[in-house]
């Protein structure tokens, strides 16, 4: 039997919306793409470097600037308030103190207001700046004034120990101003013939060759002879400990050690020096007052334990006859030799400006060159 032929019915609007296929959305153009800003790239290894570099130049020369003007600022007051009375040192000294903190602080924030008008005009405009400062303060540390400052200063923090080196340093300016350049000069000259032995030795046992020119020039005068006292040659050699003697022994390579030879001479001076300071603690003064005492009847050692004293200036009164003189005097001729070497002459102590850049250039082992 036939079906009956049923006609389609027409799909609803419903059905045909949804199952008609939806359009594809357009894709962007590629220059659409291109105009969307890409995130900025992060700062280079190279940009980070150069920012550190500025950076540690600025905080250098503000460290600089503020530590030397808090040396200067300190030590003229030191000068001026020197003193143990309440209301006219002590208090203004404190006081003083005081508003330098408060104008550090104030000093601090005005620099980093600035600090951020100059960053948003350039980057190197602040570390220049700081740059210019510490170079000014640099000027002015190689002026006679900031010597005086930082001499005041020292005095104020060392205390009693900075005090008592001082007056000891003028004791060997004084020395030297008395012995006249004329005499000092001559003993420069003739020590010529014996300065490369003495330099070798200074360098073998780590000591400043001007010191140990010095030691010659107060043993001998640079004339190698017998004394009457025992002595040898150019640094008169006498009683020297045992250990010295291997040292140098095993330094030179022989065990046939001459006092005669101006190298073995130096060597064994050097040595016994150098040992003598080890036994005062690295004390100058000490140590040469026991290399010219030396071992006999147990030496300075002894006689410091004796009458309970520690340093040059308080076992001086117990010397008697021993001489007290002999580290000044061996201290005010290697002065000469430091100058000679700075200056080629030996200029007069009184004369000028002199006294302050001899003092700047300092005395060999106790103060160090500038």
């Amino acid at each position: 039997m036939n079906k009956p032929v049923t006609r389609d019915r027409p799909a609803s609007k419903k059905n045909t919306a949804s199952t008609q296929a939806k359009p594809r959305p357009r894709s962007r153009p590629r220059t659409a793409r291109s105009a969307v800003k890409k995130p900025a790239s992060r700062p280079t290894v190279d940009q980070f470097k150069n920012r550190l570099l500025l950076i540690s130049l600025e905080v250098a020369a503000l460290v600089i600037t503020a530590v030397s003007t808090v040396i200067v600022l300190l030590g003229y007051s030191a000068g001026k308030f020197s003193g143990t009375q309440f209301f006219s040192s002590l208090l203004p000294f404190a006081i003083g103190v005081a508003a330098l903190i408060l104008a550090a602080a104030v000093l601090l924030i005005g620099w980093w207001k600035l600090r951020s008008r100059l960053q948003s005009v350039s980057a190197v405009l602040a570390p220049m700046l700081a740059t210019g400062l510490a170079l000014m303060i640099g000027w002015f540390a190689l002026q006679g004034e900031f010597a005086l400052a930082y001499g005041h200063f020292k005095a104020l923090v060392g205390g009693r120990q900075e005090a008592a080196r001082i007056t000891l340093a003028h004791q060997v300016y004084a020395a030297y101003r008395r012995y006249g350049t004329a005499q000092l000069l001559h003993l420069v000259k003739r020590a010529q013939a014996y300065n490369p032995a003495i330099e070798e030795a200074a360098k073998a046992f780590d000591l400043d060759p001007n010191l140990l020119q010095g030691v010659a020039a107060a043993e001998s005068s640079f004339k190698p002879r017998d004394s009457l006292d025992g002595g040898h040659g150019l640094f008169q050699i006498t009683r020297v400990p045992k250990p010295v003697l291997e040292q140098v022994g095993r330094r030179l390579g022989t065990e046939k050690l001459s006092l005669f030879n101006h190298r073995h001479n130096a060597f064994i001076a050097a040595a016994t020096l150098k040992h003598y300071l080890a036994e005062m603690n690295g004390d100058l003064f000490l140590g040469l007052l026991a290399y010219n005492i030396g071992p006999a009847n147990g030496g300075l050692r002894f006689i410091m334990h004796k009458y309970g004293v520690t340093d040059f200036v308080t076992i001086q009164p117990y010397l008697q006859k021993l001489p007290r003189d002999y580290p000044v005097r061996v201290l005010s001729y290697a002065l000469a030799f430091r100058l000679w070497r700075h200056e080629g002459q030996i200029p007069a102590y009184e004369e000028g400006k002199n006294a302050i850049r001899i003092q700047r250039i300092g005395i060999p082992g106790l103060q160090a060159e500038l």
